[in-house]
């Protein structure tokens, strides 16, 4: 059989029809497909040309022609074309990239200046969640503000806050991508927000276990590593990542000292705070010593220290409304109740006092005003008589 002609091609029966030199129609009911066949490095390949009638007869001995020459150039053409598209993917990723892609290049860009690299703080955490299964394989030019608007309108009113930060930083990542010179447009995410509709959310307070009933829960806790972790987060009123990082080397007679990086704050901004020990924490410390670890309250999983889910379970036992961040709570309305001064108690808890210039000139971190206060705290929580006076901290 010679050449294939248009004529033939349209009236075929199913089958595959050879047009020469490698080239083959294979036809199907009611389309078909181009093969180019040949041989390189001993090796026999086939090759698709595309699909008729969208590529002619024309068309496709072109291509043919084209993948033949490259074969006498000693090219396989199926890794020749493998490699071009790989090549063109790279430089489309460079110009466009995804969603996810440019996401992960804005973290990159940010976490010099969030606290762990972005980790501490999950900054992708609501992206991967609730942006990447919707949108995070679109190219950015691509996205449309009722794609945003869909990833988030099943969460936007029933857990607002998490939505709130995900559209913020799906903006962060829409600015900055255009700002490297990426087509695409911040204001799709604000048209977005539009879309989703005003919400009118009251901030719910953390559970707090009241401070009358926290001596019946210090009680209740053993020697195991995560009691002796929830005793350590009650008697310093330090927040809970702070507290299961304690390392040995921080503390100095009866001072602990948490490390910028356990603080909370921004990047470069956070501080190292010292914290009066009480001799019911100072009591924790001699327990600690017996598990032999540069922590306190070292993990026997693959963890450095005990995990918050750990003290979580544990309180879950106990009490309904007891939570690791609830007792810093607890602490602060006993102070209330017991007329310990805002500013001792505010410090012991690491708040920011004042405005800028006050605190330019008010340097001291009223280290021996707070001890005092902290031990009337922990021999409270120890349950000793008489020890809930009202102190002027």
């Amino acid at each position: 059989m010679g050449k294939l002609t248009n004529i033939q091609i349209k009236n075929a029966a199913p089958g595959k029809y050879q047009d020469g030199q490698g080239l083959i129609f294979v036809r199907k009911e009611t389309a078909g497909k181009w093969v180019f066949r040949y041989s390189f490095a001993g090796r026999r390949r086939e090759m698709g040309l595309g699909t008729w009638p969208a590529v002619g007869l024309a068309e496709a001995r072109k291509e043919r022609d084209k993948w033949a020459a490259a074969i006498r150039a000693g090219q396989d053409p199926i890794s020749q074309r493998e490699a071009a598209l790989v090549d063109a993917k790279a430089q489309l990723d460079k110009l466009d990239p995804t969603f996810q892609e440019m996401a992960l290049m804005t973290l990159e860009a940010k976490k010099a200046g969030l606290r762990g690299g972005g980790m501490r703080g999950r900054w992708l955490s609501p992206l991967t969640i609730h942006i990447f299964p919707a949108i995070g394989t679109r190219r950015m030019s691509q996205i449309h503000q009722a794609d945003i608007r869909d990833a988030l309108k099943r969460i936007w009113i029933t857990k607002h806050p998490t939505a709130k930060k995900a559209i913020e930083r799906t903006r962060m990542v829409f600015q900055h991508a255009k700002l490297t010179g990426i087509e695409c447009d911040p204001d799709t995410v604000d048209a977005a927000r539009h879309m989703l509709g005003e919400v009118l959310h009251k901030p719910q307070n953390l559970p707090a276990l009241p401070w009358q009933e926290v001596p019946a829960l210090f009680e209740s806790l053993g020697s195991a590593v995560s009691h002796l972790c929830i005793k350590w987060v009650i008697l310093t009123a330090v927040r809970g990542f702070a507290a299961r990082g304690a390392r040995f080397d921080e503390i100095e007679g009866n001072v602990w000292t948490v490390p910028a990086d356990r603080m909370k704050g921004k990047e470069g901004k956070a501080e190292p705070f010292r914290v009066p020990l009480s001799t019911e924490a100072m009591k924790i410390i001699a327990q600690c010593e017996a598990f032999g670890s540069e922590y306190l309250f070292p993990s026997n999983r693959s963890y450095q220290f005990v995990s918050d889910v750990a003290l979580t379970k544990e309180l879950r036992k106990r009490a309904e409304t007891a939570t690791v961040h609830g007792f810093r709570t607890s602490f602060k309305t006993w102070a209330q109740d017991n007329a310990i001064s805002w500013e001792v108690s505010e410090t012991i808890l690491a708040h920011t006092i004042g405005d800028k210039v006050e605190r330019a000139y008010a340097r001291s971190d009223i280290l021996e005003r707070r001890a005092v206060v902290m031990q009337s705290w922990g021999e409270f929580v120890a349950g000793e008589a008489g020890s809930v006076v009202r102190l002027r901290g």
